[in-house]
C-alpha cells in the first residue's frame, strides 16, 4: 500500500506511537529503575530486599513524599495537550529522537577518541552536580545515560511550558509536579545506575548495603529523611551560644535578651521576630555565622522572640493571639527594661506577615502604642500574595480542606506536613540527594547547621494557622482595605507610615524577591529595598566577614517610588558582599544615640533563665 493509500487510521496510529514514545521511554524507565532498586529478580541484597518489603507496604509516602498520582495526571495531561496539535506534536517527537541518536552517537566517538588519544568533546556549561562521578563522564555507558536521562527532561518541560500557559495556577501546577517526576527519576537515584553506590559496594566488602538499610529503618522509625547528623548540634551547646537571658515568658513567648558586647549600645533597642513555623536560632546558628551575636557585636541591645511549640491544648489560640501574646507584649517588656520609648522590629518571613498586621492593627485605632515601634526591617516577608511562586502549588482550596481537616483531627498542624511541602520545592537537594547519600551509600548525613534548624520544625495551632492560610495564600485579604479584622479594627496597610528597610533574596522559592518588593507599594511610608543573592535562608544569613555573596540597591529612590520591581531592578546598583552592611548603616542612623547598656532584664521582668531559654527546646 502506497502513503497515498494509507488511510486515515493508519496515519493516526503512527502519528500516535511517534507521539508516545518519549513517555514510552520514561515507563520503561521508570519500570526497569525502580524495579531493580526495589528488588529487581535475580537481584539479592539486604538493602534491596528490604526497599521491596518496605515499598509494599507504602511506608516510603513518609519519607518521599512525591505525589505519584500528581505526577501521573500531569504526565496525562500533557500527553492529552500533545494529541490536540498532532503537528506539533511530531516535531517535538522527532526532534527529540534526532537529538536522542546525536547525543548517543557523540559519547560514542568521544569514548572511541579518548581510547586512541584524540581530542574529544568536553562537555561545556555549568557542571549537574548530581553527575560529578567521573564514571558519568569516562564510562560510555554512564555518559549515555546522563544524556538520555538529560535530554527526555529537557524535552518534557519544555512542552509543558509549550502546551500551557505558564502564567496560569493550572500551568505553573503542571510543570511543578512533572519537575517532581523529573527530579524522582534521576538514574543516580538508583542502585543499579549509580556507579559511585556500586563502586562503594565493592570497597567496602557490602558493608555499605547493610549501612544504607540500617539507615533507612531508622528514618522510617522518625517518619523523615535525615538530612543531617542530628547527634552533631544541640540548641545552648554549640547553636544558639550568643550570651543572653530569658526575662520575660507568657502562654505563647519566651523573650530573650543579650548580654552587651560593647562598652556603649544604641539607644533604641532591636527586636527580631521570626516565623512561628521554625525554631528562632536560625538568626544564632554558630558563632561564625550568627546575625544575633553580629548585630550585639555592631552595639546594639537585641531582643529576640523565641514562640512555643503548640500542642493539641492550643489549637483555640488565634491570629490575634500571637498578635497581642507576642510583638506587642515583647516591645512593652523590652521598653520598661530597656527604658526606651522606641524598639526597632525586625520581621523575618511569616514574622514579617505578624508585623505588618501588628502595625496596620495599631494604626487603625490611632492606638498611643504604635508610637512604640521605630524603624521596621522586613526579611524575605510578603504582605501581597498576588504571586507565591511555587508555594502555590500547596494553597489551593482542596489542599486547605485536607489541612483543615487534619487540624480539626489534632488540634494542630504536624510539622512534618509543612517541612514535605518546602522539601518538595527542593526535591533533588532536599530530598534526593539524601537517599542517594543514607541509603544507597550508606553514609551518615554530614554536620550541616542550617539542615539541622531545618528539620528542628514546629507545629502550628489550629485557628491561628487557618486564619492565616485563608487571608494570605487562599484570599489576599490582606492588600484590600478593610477586609481583614483583628480584634475589631479593620486592617489597611496604607496607614502604616513609618520608615521600613526591606529585603528579599534573588532565589528564594518561599518569598520571591518581586513579591517582597511589593511592600514599597502598600505602606504610606518611604521603603528602601534591598535584593540579596541566593535564597530564602541563605540569602539572610550571610555574615560580611565571609565575604561571599552581593547585593543591589536603588539609589535613585525607594521601592514605592518606581512602578514594577523590573524597573527597580534595572536602576539597582550591585555591591559585593553582605546586605547585612547596608542595612547596619541604615538602621544605625534611626537608632538614636549611644548610651550605656541597659540592665540584663529589670524589676518588672527580671532573668528568668539562661539563652536560649526552654521554649526552643520543646519537641
Amino acid at each position: 500500500m502506497t502513503s497515498s493509500q494509507e488511510t486515515a487510521e493508519t496515519r493516526a496510529s503512527k502519528l500516535t506511537s511517534a507521539t508516545l514514545a518519549p513517555f514510552e521511554v520514561w515507563s520503561d524507565w521508570f519500570r526497569n529503575n525502580m524495579g531493580a532498586t526495589l528488588g529487581a529478580p535475580g537481584v539479592n541484597d539486604p538493602l534491596m530486599s528490604a526497599m521491596e518489603d518496605l515499598q509494599n507496604a507504602a511506608p516510603l509516602s513518609n519519607l518521599i513524599p512525591v505525589d505519584w498520582r500528581e505526577i501521573t495526571q500531569a504526565l496525562q495531561t500533557l500527553w492529552m495537550r500533545e494529541m490536540s496539535n498532532p503537528v506539533h506534536a511530531m516535531q517535538a517527537a522527532t526532534e527529540l529522537n534526532r537529538r536522542l541518536v546525536e547525543a548517543t552517537m557523540g559519547v560514542w566517538n568521544d569514548a572511541a577518541a579518548r581510547f586512541w588519544g584524540l581530542p574529544w568533546q568536553k562537555e561545556e556549561g555549568k557542571p549537574d552536580k548530581r553527575f560529578s562521578t567521573v564514571e558519568w563522564e569516562s564510562n560510555p555507558y554512564y555518559q549515555t545515560l546522563k544524556q538520555m536521562y538529560l535530554l527526555a527532561s529537557d524535552y518534557l518541560l519544555k512542552e509543558a511550558e509549550a502546551t500551557t500557559d505558564q502564567n496560569t495556577v493550572e500551568g505553573r501546577r503542571l510543570k511543578f509536579h512533572l519537575k517532581q517526576f523529573v527530579d524522582a527519576m534521576a538514574p543516580v537515584n538508583f542502585l543499579l545506575t549509580n556507579p559511585a553506590a556500586l563502586k562503594r559496594i565493592v570497597e567496602t566488602g557490602g558493608t555499605s548495603l547493610a549501612e544504607g538499610t540500617r539507615n533507612l529503618l531508622a528514618d522510617l522509625k522518625e517518619g523523615r529523611v535525615s538530612m543531617t547528623d542530628a547527634n552533631a548540634f544541640k540548641p545552648g551547646e554549640n547553636l544558639a551560644t550568643t550570651p543572653g537571658q530569658v526575662v520575660f515568658r507568657n502562654e505563647l513567648i519566651e523573650l530573650i535578651q543579650y548580654a552587651p558586647q560593647t562598652t556603649q549600645v544604641y539607644e533604641v533597642p532591636l527586636l527580631f521576630i521570626p516565623p512561628w513555623i521554625n525554631k528562632y536560632y536560625i538568626l544564632d546558628l554558630r558563632p561564625e555565622n550568627s546575625m544575633i551575636r553580629y548585630m550585639v557585636e555592631q552595639g546594639f541591645t537585641v531582643f529576640v522572640i523565641s514562640w512555643k511549640n503548640p500542642d493539641a491544648s492550643m489549637e483555640g489560640t488565634g491570629f490575634d493571639d500571637y498578635m497581642t501574646l507576642g510583638p506587642l507584649a515583647a516591645v512593652d517588656a523590652i521598653c520598661d527594661i530597656t527604658g526606651s520609648d522606641k524598639v526597632n522590629p525586625v520581621g523575618y518571613c511569616i514574622g514579617g506577615t505578624l508585623l505588618t498586621v501588628t502595625l496596620a492593627w495599631l494604626a487603625a485605632g490611632n492606638d498611643k502604642k504604635a508610637q512604640a515601634f521605630g524603624a521596621t526591617t522586613f526579611m524575605v516577608s510578603m504582605q501581597d500574595f498576588a504571586e507565591v511562586g511555587e508555594t502555590e502549588v500547596f494553597m489551593d482550596e482542596p489542599q486547605f480542606e485536607l489541612m483543615e481537616n487534619q487540624m480539626l483531627e489534632r488540634g494542630y498542624l504536624d510539622q512534618q506536613t509543612t517541612s514535605n511541602m518546602f522539601n518538595l520545592l527542593r526535591s533533588s537537594d532536599l530530598i534526593w540527594a539524601n537517599v542517594i547519600n543514607n541509603y544507597l551509600l550508606g553514609q551518615k548525613p554530614p554536620a550541616f547547621d542550617m539542615l539541622y534548624w531545618n528539620a528542628d520544625g514546629t507545629r502550628m495551632a489550629r485557628n491561628a494557622h487557618s486564619f492565616y492560610i485563608r487571608n494570605t495564600y487562599l484570599e489576599n485579604n490582606l492588600i484590600k482595605p478593610g477586609k481583614v479584622q483583628v480584634k475589631g479594627r479593620p486592617l489597611d496597610l496604607g496607614q502604616i507610615s513609618g520608615e521600613i528597610y526591606a529585603v528579599g533574596a534573588e532565589t528564594d522559592h518561599i518569598v520571591p524577591w518581586a513579591s517582597a518588593w511589593k511592600v514599597g507599594q502598600l505602606v504610606g511610608g518611604p521603603v528602601r529595598f534591598a535584593l540579596a543573592s541566593s535564597g530564602h535562608i541563605a540569602g539572610m544569613i550571610n555574615p560580611p566577614a565571609k565575604g561571599k555573596g552581593k547585593y543591589w540597591v536603588n539609589e535613585s529612590g525607594d521601592a514605592g517610588s518606581t512602578v514594577t520591581a523590573d524597573e527597580w531592578r534595572k536602576n539597582a546598583t550591585e555591591h559585593q558582599g553582605s546586605w547585612w552592611v547596608d542595612w547596619g548603616k541604615w538602621l544605625k542612623t534611626r537608632s538614636g544615640k549611644k548610651v550605656k547598656p541597659p540592665s540584663m532584664g529589670s524589676q518588672n521582668h527580671p532573668p528568668i533563665e539562661a539563652a536560649p531559654g526552654t521554649y526552643v527546646k520543646e519537641k
